[in-house]
């Protein structure tokens, strides 16, 4: 681990949550010299630099500088980054190593590295592998990180051969992993719709950087591949299969029952009784479960662990109740699908919040089944008018159901508005099938503010 000690590595992209923090901080324990450059300045960054007071770190806050990418060793660049960067581009014109956290974490990672990734799902399945696997499997150790949110590098001493290393894996990171040419020895595939093509550009190419996730898969370790069989993903998979020993799939049969397959082996999974709601909960845990079936873990005892699975923080994450109706946050959802899945899992009236930053899909589903759906949808956001145009267009063609459709003028006024279309027995979600990048600086203070507006209210505050 003394390979850094007294190199100039410059850690591009500190974010305004951490993203950085895990890196610069192992850097500077192996003995390097650390800069930190961000777009972002101090007074944004201040909660990030908080946590890594008392570093020997130089700092080049609110731009960034050339000399910064060539006078040093190596780059580490923040997922966030685009790829086509001019200053990654001149660190690698100048003959300087980039890299990413997630790949100086699998060069190093001695454990078996189960990998979850999706379009939507990845981290509450991360989640319930993680509560299925418990701390330790025959044994061997268990370590969860990744784009959950946790940094495992400053874990890797403790790591053995037989350890089980869960992480969630976006389609970012698994896009410089393809540079290594390393994937997990246990893949899971969520689910597969168009997303970030604000980045990918193609949907091919977000794909491609999906499947990445078992594209490289060691031969002479376990080459396991579990995706979801309710999803468009066998085509896909189909490509990747002659490389791969084992192709499974999980999913949620017509009759509710969890299950696990390979070619004509059919294996039944227990249905556990989860504290979160809809289908795609349920396969999700059905994910998870499979993970722990081909690693050794009971499936009774999966199922009776799931049972007191804790709900993720902006999953649909129950707030509460105001006036009698149950308010949800999904802020987590970012792209028209998820708020589909999302809506799929109330039975009754449902007044949706949807909205926010523009990532160049399309809404027209999402219009159909808010107009279907929906008791109301309230629109707001960069996206918020195109929306409403597609529920308003769709629902010229439903004659059965009325949907109120609001258009509001920023995020407060939007759950003002969802609680002004409420009734005592309604659910109240926010799922907004956007990014929040116009409004916030991430979906986590958009699910935070969501919970402080409903808090408020339910300690008697004004609507």
């Amino acid at each position: 681990m003394s390979e850094f000690a007294s190199k100039r590595v410059t850690v591009m992209g500190l974010g305004l949550f951490g993203g950085g923090i895990g890196v610069t901080r192992w850097l500077a324990e192996q003995g390097a010299r650390v800069i930190v450059t961000d777009l972002a300045d101090a007074d944004v960054l201040a909660e990030s630099l908080r946590q890594l007071e008392g570093l020997a770190l130089e700092l080049c806050l609110g731009g960034h500088r050339e000399a910064d990418f060539v006078d040093t060793d190596l780059v580490v660049a923040s997922p966030a980054v685009p790829r086509d960067s001019p200053y990654l581009r001149l660190a690698r014109d100048k003959g300087v190593p980039v890299t990413s956290e997630m790949n100086l974490f699998f060069q190093r990672c001695p454990g078996r590295i189960v990998g979850v990734t999706g379009s939507a799902g990845k981290s509450t399945t991360t989640a319930m592998i993680e509560t299925v696997l418990g701390a330790s499997v025959a044994g061997a150790g268990v370590w969860v990180g990744g784009n959950i949110g946790r940094s495992l590098l400053s874990q890797l001493p403790a790591m053995g051969p037989d350890d089980l290393v869960v992480l969630e894996l976006s389609s970012f990171q698994l896009e410089d992993l393809a540079e290594l040419r390393r994937s997990p020895q246990i893949a899971v595939i969520t689910s597969l719709f168009a997303n970030h093509l604000d980045r990918h550009k193609k949907m091919q190419a977000y794909v491609a950087a999906k499947l990445n996730i078992a594209r490289f898969q060691d031969p002479r370790r376990d080459r396991l591949l579990i995706y979801d069989a309710d999803e468009q993903l066998a085509a896909a998979v189909g490509r990747l299969r002659g490389g791969l020993a084992g192709v499974w799939r999980y999913g949620v049969g017509p009759d509710g029952r969890c299950r696990l397959s390979r070619d004509e082996e059919v294996i039944d999974l227990p249905t556990p009784s989860l504290p979160v709601p809809g289908r795609h909960n349920l396969a999700n845990a059905a994910a998870a479960m499979a993970v722990g079936h081909l690693v050794g873990v009971d499936a009774a005892e999966a199922a009776r662990r799931l049972a007191g699975f804790k709900p993720l923080r902006d999953r649909l994450e129950p707030i509460g109740v105001v006036d009698g109706a149950r308010y949800y946050n999904d802020s987590k959802s970012t792209t028209p699908e998820a708020t589909l899945v999302a809506l799929a899992a109330f039975d009754g009236p449902v007044v949706v919040l949807v909205g926010g930053y523009d990532k160049g899909v399309g809404f027209e589903q999402l219009g159909c089944e808010l107009a279907r759906r929906a008791k109301a949808v309230v629109c707001y956001g960069a996206t918020g008018p195109k929306i409403a145009d597609a529920v308003r267009e769709a629902g010229r063609g439903v004659s059965s159901h009325n949907t109120e459709v609001i258009e509001a003028d920023g995020f407060e006024a939007a759950v003002s508005a969802a609680r002004g279309a409420a009734e005592a027995g309604d659910v109240v979600l926010l799922s907004p099938g956007c990014a929040s990048y116009d409004m916030f600086v991430n979906y986590e203070q958009r699910g935070e503010r969501f919970r402080q507006i409903i808090g408020a209210w339910m300690l008697g505050g004004s609507r």
